[in-house]
This record gives C-alpha cells, sequence and structure tokens, in this order.
C-alpha cells in the first residue's frame, strides 16, 4: 500500500494518503470454529492541519498456509469495523437540525449491524428533513413526499421516495408475518448517502447562498457608510 483515495469523517476533506497511514497485521492460528483468520489494521492521520485526527480500522480476512511459501491472506474482506470514529458519519454543520443529525449518526452506525433498523432511521431522517426545510407536515411521509414533487427534479424525488419504500421494510411488518424482506448493509449505505446529498443539496447550499448574498449586502453596507463619513 503506497498511496490510495480518502475522504476524512472529521473534516470531510478528500485526499490522496501517501505517508501519514500505518499498517500491521497478526494471525489466528489456534484451532476455532472459524479457521485460520489475518486481522489487519489501518490507522490514518489527516494531514489536514487544522484536523490532524486519526482514524483506525481493522480488517479480518482467511488466511492461507502453503506448504512452499509464506502466509497468504486470500479472499475479500470478510469482516471489518471502524474503531476509531465508530462510524463513516459526516459531520454536519449545526444548522442542520439536531435530530436530523442524530438519527443520521445512529443510522451508519448500526448499519452493518442491522441494516434494516439502519434504513428505518434513514426514512426518519428524511421525514424530519422535509418537514423542517420544506415546512411541510401532513401526518404521513407518503403525503409529505407527494407535497415537495413539483418543488424537487424528477430524479430527486423517485430517490427520496425510494428511500420511504426501503424504510418502510423495518417500520412496518409485511401482512403476511412469515414474509421477510432483509435489507443488506450496501442497501443501507445507498439509503445513508442519499441523505448526505440532500443536506449537501439543501441545507449546506442555501446556507453557502445565503452568507455570500450577505457579504454582498455588508460590502454595499460599508461604501455608504464611507460616503457619508
Amino acid at each position: 500500500m503506497t498511496s490510495f483515495h480518502w475522504t476524512f469523517p472529521y473534516c470531510d476533506r478528500d485526499t490522496t494518503i501517501t505517508s501519514s497511514f500505518s499498517t500491521s497485521y497478526f494471525d489466528l492460528k489456534l484451532k476455532n470454529a472459524a479457521g485460520l483468520r489475518r486481522f489487519s489494521t489501518l490507522l490514518i492521520v489527516c494531514p489536514n492541519l487544522k484536523c490532524l485526527k486519526f482514524t483506525l480500522t481493522i480488517t479480518v480476512r482467511e488466511l492461507l498456509i502453503t506448504a512452499s511459501g509464506p502466509d497468504k491472506a486470500i479472499g475479500d474482506v470478510l469482516q471489518s469495523w471502524n474503531l476509531i470514529p465508530p462510524s463513516s458519519a459526516k459531520v454536519f454543520p449545526e444548522y442542520v437540525p439536531k435530530a436530523v443529525r442524530d438519527d443520521y449518526t445512529e443510522a451508519c452506525l448500526i448499519k452493518d449491524l442491522s441494516p434494516k433498523a439502519s434504513a428505518t432511521l434513514s426514512r426518519r431522517c428524511l421525514q424530519g428533513m422535509i418537514r423542517h426545510f420544506w415546512g411541510v407536515s401532513k401526518g404521513g411521509l407518503v403525503d409529505e413526499i407527494d407535497a415537495i414533487k413539483e418543488k424537487t427534479d424528477p430524479l430527486t424525488w423517485d430517490a427520496i421516495d425510494a428511500v420511504r419504500k426501503i424504510g418502510n421494510i423495518g417500520a412496518h411488518m409485511e401482512k403476511d408475518i412469515n414474509v421477510i424482506v432483509d435489507v443488506e448493509p450496501n442497501e443501507a449505505q445507498k439509503l445513508i448517502e442519499l441523505i448526505e446529498l440532500l443536506v449537501k443539496d439543501w441545507y449546506v447550499a442555501k446556507h453557502d447562498r445565503q452568507e455570500r448574498l450577505k457579504g454582498i449586502v455588508a460590502v454595499s453596507a460599508a461604501k455608504e457608510a464611507a460616503k457619508k463619513s
């Protein structure tokens, strides 16, 4: 591993990591029910001088012992743990409602442990955003999503409605209780990514626009004050 792309969860900076990381591994060779395993650690320090926080991840792969050569780690990652920070949740600005931030963070935290519950939290997070940002409150999420259909582009609206439908799997039991519909971790991750996109498109874009406009007004006010003085 010489260099790789990385996005830091603390400062949300995209960068190429070349030297500010450390890797190590240890092998499980004792007889056990799962088989031989290799555990690898990856520690990365953010090169941003305003951040300098670190992340720590552990991954596990199947270990193959070869007769003619050294041990080899083979196959895909069997499991991965984000120890620091405990999830891949981004740090949203404080002008994003706390309830939205809390639901989003929890959805990220349990994505692998309980994808269905994570999807349900993404659904709740979405409803909170629609009610707060668009000022829509109709009791049911399906009605609230319909209310913003003309205010969003068709593809975004379809994705928003998809979050509702997938989140319903965890929020509501099927009529036939023997019918079990699972949500996979990668599917729960897609919902989380939509929440991140909507926060950026709705809250961050609006805030940045307001700050720029306020800056223009401030410049004009300063010029007017200079004329009077």
